[in-house]
C-alpha cells in the first residue's frame, strides 16, 4: 500500500464513480458525521457517481437508496442492489436469489444462528438482523463486548462448516448461502443499470474499505484505497488497496473526497 497523496493526479481526474464500504469508512465509532455526508454530497454534486458497497441490511439500503445522496447501493454484502429512480419515484431493486430461496436460506441460517450463540460466548445476533432478507449478521463488537480473535474466527468457522460463506467486517461477521460477494453484486449493477463494460471499471472506478469483507473489491480495482483503520486487519487481509489514506476511518473517506475533488478543480 503506498499513501494516497502519492496518487497520481492525471488518474483522480479519469475517476467518475465512487464506491464506498459504510461501517468504519464513511462512520466512525458507529456514527455518519456530518463530514462524510457533506463529502458524499459534494462527490454527487460535482457529477461523480456515488455508490455505498455495504454489509448492512436490506431494511437500512431501502433508506439509504432513496434518501442520501447516492446513486445506488449494494447490500448484504452482494446479495442485491437497490437504485431509487427519482423521476418515476420507484425503488429498483435486484437480488441474486429468489424470494423463495431467500425464505429457504433463513431457515437454515436460524439454525446455524442457533449453535453460535450458544456455542461462542459474548457473542449476539446483530441489532439490524430484524432488517436482514438474505444474510446472518452476528455482532462481536458493535453492540457487544468486543470478543477475542479466536472467538470471531470461530464464529466463522462455525459458518463454513455448516456449508455457508462467511466474511468479516469491523463490527460483524456476516454468513450467507449463495456464491456471491460485494464484488460479484456490484460488477452486475455496473453492467446492467451504469452499461459499463470490464474495460472502463479500471480507470472510472475508486473503492473505498476497511475490512476483510472489502477483500475482494481490493483485489479488483486498480483505484482501490484503504482507510488508515484497516491496519487494525492487516493480519486478516490478503488482498490490499493500492493506496492508504492517512486518516482513519470517516476522516479517511473525507480525505480520499477532498483528494477528488481537488484534482476535478484543477483539470
Amino acid at each position: 500500500m503506498r499513501p494516497l497523496f502519492e496518487i497520481p493526479q492525471e488518474d483522480l481526474r479519469k475517476i467518475k464513480f465512487v464506491l464506498t464500504d459504510i461501517d468504519d469508512t464513511l462512520t466512525t465509532n458507529g456514527r455518519l458525521p456530518a463530514k462524510s455526508y457533506q463529502a458524499l454530497e459534494q462527490l454527487q454534486l460535482a457529477g461523480f457517481k456515488v455508490i455505498p458497497i455495504t454489509g448492512r441490511p436490506a431494511g437500512w439500503c431501502d433508506h439509504i437508496a432513496r434518501m442520501w445522496p447516492v446513486d445506488a447501493v449494494v447490500g448484504e454484502n452482494g446479495a442485491f442492489y437497490f437504485v431509487y429512480v427519482q423521476s418515476r419515484r420507484k425503488l429498483v431493486t435486484r437480488y441474486w436469489k429468489s424470494e423463495r430461496e431467500r425464505t429457504e436460506d433463513r431457515k437454515l441460517l436460524e439454525k446455524i444462528q442457533n449453535q453460535i450463540i450458544t456455542t461462542v460466548k459474548g457473542s449476539a445476533v446483530a441489532s439490524d438482523q430484524a432488517y436482514r432478507e438474505a444474510d446472518l449478521a452476528i455482532d462481536y463488537c458493535e453492540d457487544v463486548e468486543p470478543l477475542p480473535e479466536s472467538s470471531v474466527n470461530k464464529i466463522v468457522d462455525i459458518f463454513h462448516q455448516s456449508g455457508a460463506e462467511a466474511k468479516i467486517s469491523s463490527i460483524h461477521v456476516n454468513g450467507w448461502f449463495g456464491d456471491y460477494d460485494k464484488l460479484k453484486m456490484t460488477r452486475i449493477l455496473l453492467e446492467e443499470h451504469f452499461l459499463l463494460n470490464n474495460a472502463y471499471f479500471m480507470e472510472k472506478i475508486v473503492f473505498a474499505g476497511d475490512s476483510p469483507n472489502d477483500e475482494p473489491m481490493f483485489g479488483y480495482f486498480k483505484n482501490s484505497v484503504g482507510v488508515g483503520n484497516m491496519t487494525n486487519f492487516a493480519d486478516q487481509i490478503k488482498q490490499f488497496p493500492a493506496w492508504v489514506t492517512s486518516k482513519y476511518a470517516a476522516e479517511g473517506f473525507v480525505e480520499l473526497a477532498d483528494a477528488l475533488l481537488s484534482a476535478q478543480a484543477d483539470s
